[in-house]
């Protein structure tokens, strides 16, 4: 099975907090685990994509980079999005399914906007999906702690379904890129 890891949005200024955004969560432990699974996906030859939000930093300069604390491989993939949906007016889709890639894992930013829409997406699109569940963040809203709202989403999404396909929730420290979906089919 063909797999690729996608990081969404793990920009400079939505992890530090920027005059417009305020920063991520658990920063460190987003960063440190962003980290560890892309080194274990160039460690299995994995393709490993980002997707970048035009809007983050008016798409340009420092704060619409990658942060500068993540390993972007010099190989990997960037798409940028105008969008919350990475999958819409990008080529993700269609270069997914060019490379015959069936499960995704993904991580990144924010929670509750561009992860979700993006792994509950992917799932109508055909792909399975695993969620690290401890290298995705937001910050805080006027009603839930952005722990609260990680909390929630990996509750919510660990086993969303779209009949075929569905997403499971684990974290940095397991074996992401053995899926275990055919496990609860």
């Amino acid at each position: 099975m063909k797999q690729a890891l996608v990081v969404i949005d793990a920009q400079q200024a939505l992890i530090d907090g920027d005059h417009v955004e305020q920063g991520v969560v658990g920063k460190e432990r987003l960063i440190a685990n962003i980290n560890a699974v892309v080194q274990k996906a160039l460690d299995e030859d994995i393709s490993i994509i980002f997707v970048r939000d035009v809007d983050v930093g008016n798409g340009e300069g420092p704060g619409f980079e990658v942060h500068k604390e993540i390993n972007v491989p010099s190989h990997a993939v960037i798409f940028n999005k105008a969008a919350t949906n990475s999958f819409y007016g990008t080529p993700l889709n269609d270069y997914l399914k060019e490379q015959n890639i069936e499960h995704l894992v993904m991580m990144g930013c924010k929670t509750e906007y561009c992860l979700d829409t993006a792994v509950r997406t992917a799932t109508v699109n055909g792909f399975d999906v695993t969620l690290v569940g401890d290298a995705h963040s937001t910050s805080d809203s006027d009603t839930l702690s952005g722990q609260q709202i990680i909390e929630h989403h990996n509750r919510t999404l660990h086993g969303h379904y779209n009949v075929d396909n569905f997403s499971l929730v684990r974290n940095s420290t397991e074996d992401l890129f053995m899926p275990i979906h055919n496990n609860y089919r």
